[in-house]
């Protein structure tokens, strides 16, 4: 089959790979009908995740069709819709049975590697390097789901444009806001208008905050925080200092709730870039935590910062004193994505949720490369790229369209 293929740090590669095969009795084998490029994939592309291989598949969100099941699948059969979430859980393990499904116990082969970074191992994750179990990712024609009645959500009736984004950062976005505790009258900032920052725009809306503040450096993305997700103010934080702008709408008080969705690679406007750069291009630092160190300092006292940006490693000059002295509470987690996918689909259906307005482009996976492009150097307006292994080029040669 075709697939994306890590080739190296900045390098993919589309080409031939084995097809997937049934391992074990509870797998399934999905026929891919539609990827899409994740902002934590270019945290494997740019190299700052250990453990990525030449060859492995990449991609953690992606749906199909199912085209084979082991004996004892019995939830899902032959010909069923389904997307599937990046974390893998086995829906046993006591993490399982506790609905913390991104740290389940029995998914990752190789969890004596993520102890090394992280204390305790995590759960499996499609296409995310060898810490997290080197499973075979989505941006590939087919995929073997292990642990599939767990794993796979029946969506037939809902097109891949709403479905496809209940596999990861619709359910993160949600579960950002739902850390912050977002309620009635609460105002929030949320650093990062990429995907997930505009769901979480979206899922603070929807859960009643008053004020949304959206921060970015891009204009078409904040037109999109405003015009799309429901921002009520936005802040273009290369004009604007962000702390003296957000004390200023809240009358010197700070958002009642902030929510970082940048993570790792985040940029800034001050002396901390030329810092962070620095350390990771010697390997004193692995990420730049510039949007999470603001968030803790904009938050009022007594307020929440939620992060569901991802990280992978160590921070500087983390403000430890802010948090404790000012009663602030951090609350953080990869999305435990089985929790919430079947609300979210709820939601979707009956009208109340709509994500596929992210969408800016679609092309097939044969032009991967070009995807990856305009996604990380925001090109043409890029907010998300769809992938679709069945499409091809169109009569006049045209392989990227614009949504």
């Amino acid at each position: 089959m075709k697939a994306t293929t890590f080739a190296g740090r900045n390098k993919i590669r589309y080409g031939d790979v084995p097809d997937p095969e049934i391992l074990n009795d509870g797998d399934a084998i999905i026929r891919v009908t539609t990827a899409a490029i994740c902002g934590s994939d270019l945290h494997l592309v740019d190299g700052y995740v250990p453990s990525m291989v030449d060859g492995d598949v990449i991609g953690h969100e992606f749906m199909g069709e199912v085209v084979e099941t082991g004996p004892n699948v019995t939830k899902i059969k032959t010909g069923d819709r389904v997307v599937v979430p990046f974390a893998i859980a086995c829906g046993k393990c006591w993490s399982c049975q506790h609905e913390l499904y991104s740290v389940c116990e029995n998914t990752n082969p190789n969890g004596w590697m993520a102890e090394k970074f992280f204390g305790h191992p995590t759960a499996g994750v499609y296409g995310y390097s060898h810490l997290t179990g080197g499973y075979p990712g989505g941006q590939a024609e087919y995929v073997r789901t292990p642990f599939a009645d767990v794993n796979a959500l029946k969506v037939d009736g809902v097109p891949d444009e709403q479905a496809l984004f209940l596999g990861d950062i619709l359910p993160t976005a949600w579960m950002g806001a739902e850390f912050a505790e977002v309620k009635p009258g609460d105002v929030v900032a949320i650093w990062g208008c990429g995907p997930v920052g505009q769901f979480a725009i979206h899922s603070a809306k929807a859960m009643g905050a008053e004020r949304i503040i959206a921060i970015d450096r891009f204009d078409y993305r904040l037109d999109m925080a405003r015009e799309r997700a429901g921002a009520t103010d936005t802040i273009d934080y290369e004009q604007v200092p962000v702390l003296e702008a957000l004390n200023e709408m809240t009358g010197g008080r700070g958002p009642d709730k902030c929510i970082d969705a940048v993570g790792m690679e985040a940029h800034s406007n001050d002396i901390q870039w030329p810092h962070d750069r620095a350390k990771q291009a010697v390997r004193m630092e692995t990420d730049r935590p510039m949007a999470l160190r603001e968030a803790i300092m904009a938050c009022r006292s007594g307020g929440i910062v939620s992060v569901i940006g991802v990280y992978g490693g160590f921070v500087d000059k983390f403000p430890m004193g802010a948090v404790m002295n000012r009663s602030l509470t951090i609350r953080s987690a990869q999305c435990h994505v089985q929790r919430y996918m079947r609300p979210l689909l709820e939601k979707i259906q009956n009208g109340q949720l709509d994500p596929s307005f992210v969408i800016t482009h679609e092309m097939p996976l044969s032009e991967v490369a070009t995807g990856y492009d305009l996604f990380k150097n925001k090109l043409d307006d890029c907010v998300k790229v769809l992938l679709k292994p069945g499409m091809s080029m169109d009569g006049e040669g045209a392989s990227v369209r614009a949504v």
